[in-house]
């Protein structure tokens, strides 16, 4: 399935996708014999996803998708395997040719992957390229978590994020980075805000798109802008909490559902990709096809629908208030992410807080959506920690 190249060191090794034309094939005739459900007996999709909608994706996938125009592109980037923890971490990492730029960790969550971030590995390594400043240059790294792409499968239990977050500091210090900074999203903002929490030499500051700042006790009195917070925590937690609570409680057996059925695993996906995004009725508003049936196709082609959910399992004590935290640390907003937290709790939980941004535009999936507008928000939050 995959093509490590030859070894050029025993702690990094390089690494090149390569998909089988036969793994190709098997999808394509999968989708083709995909058996669907009865139509949804509701106009919206209260029910989960269409069928209707659901057809026109796995259509696309089988009949106009190309997943080698996707492989060439990740392979255009340097990637690698190292073992950490008794686990190989697959990354790709990109040095800027400035030598003065600022090492940068980036980290994916569910349903995530590298996928969401390849169209800000360009504007970061070289901002001038993309009309911006070479001193907001970066070096990135982009690891796949475990259990996701092509990093290993744990094959035990224990992989929280906390030590996931250990990992990533390993892996910095693998990478000879003696000063860095890192972001993310979604569980990627979890491992990020557990970095904070772990403030490890060299850790700089962090950059989420995700907060997780809700007060551990709710107050009786809220503003309009709490009230929404708790709001919007009740529609993630109930509507939309579906996945999160099947993965938690039960990743093994969603793996054995969408494990056999591309179909089933498009529209697992797909579902998340609707709801949190900033549309305007239908995912593909706020995302192509392409983009979505590149992340659908790396899980699907390293069958890690039950590998991924697991995260869940792992950390299901885990809670939406976080720590509060003492390093630097910048936010972003976006309007349409969910739960959105407002500016009062983020300034009561991070305690350093040296910036405060709010996108006009753009959902859960920042990295997929709003490229461009991460990318300055990531240059401008981070610019002040600069050594």
């Amino acid at each position: 399935m995959t093509a490590p190249t030859p070894p050029t060191s025993t702690l990094v090794r390089p690494f090149t996708v390569s998909i089988s034309d036969s793994e190709i094939d098997d999808v394509k005739q999968r989708l083709a014999r995909t058996r669907w459900p009865d139509p949804e007996t509701v106009g919206d999709w209260s029910q989960g996803v269409r069928v209707e909608n659901a057809r026109f994706l796995v259509d696309y996938w089988e009949r106009g998708y190309d997943w080698r125009r996707f492989e060439s592109e990740l392979n255009r980037f340097p990637q690698f395997l190292t073992e950490i923890d008794g686990l190989d971490i697959h990354f790709i990492h990109v040095r800027s040719k400035n030598p003065n730029a600022m090492p940068l960790i980036l980290t994916h969550g569910w349903p995530g992957s590298i996928v969401e971030f390849l169209k800000l590995i360009g504007p970061l390594t070289d901002p001038v390229s993309f009309g911006g400043d070479a001193a907001d240059s970066f070096d990135v790294v982009v690891p796949s978590l475990p259990g996701f792409g092509f990093s290993q499968k744990p094959t035990e239990t224990g992989w929280t994020v906390s030590r996931i977050a250990s990992a990533w500091v390993e892996l910095m210090k693998r990478l000879g980075y003696t000063r860095w900074a890192a972001q993310g999203g979604d569980w990627g903002a979890v491992v990020t805000t557990a970095l904070g929490a772990m403030q490890p030499e060299g850790l700089l500051g962090i950059h989420l798109n995700t907060q997780y700042a809700f007060p551990a006790q709710i107050p009786d009195t809220l503003s309009p802008e709490q009230r929404y917070a708790v709001e919007t925590l009740a529609f993630y937690t109930g509507d939309l909490g579906g996945s999160n609570h099947l993965q938690g409680t039960k990743p093994e057996t969603v793996g054995f559902a969408l494990a056999d059925s591309p179909a089933g695993q498009a529209a697992w996906i797909y579902e998340k990709f609707q709801s949190k995004t900033d549309n305007h009725g239908l995912a593909e508003d706020a995302l192509s096809m392409d983009d979505m049936l590149d992340a659908i196709s790396l899980y699907w082609f390293t069958n890690s629908a039950a590998s991924s959910g697991r995260i869940y399992w792992e950390n299901k004590s885990g809670t939406l208030a976080g720590p509060k935290l003492t390093l630097p640390v910048a936010v972003t907003v976006f309007p349409r992410d969910i739960p959105r937290l407002p500016r009062s709790w983020i300034e009561d939980t991070y305690n350093n807080l040296i910036h405060y941004g709010e996108a006009d535009k753009g959902g859960h999936f920042a990295a997929l959506e709003q490229p461009e507008i991460l990318v300055s928000e990531i240059r401008t939050g981070l610019r002040t920690l600069r050594f």
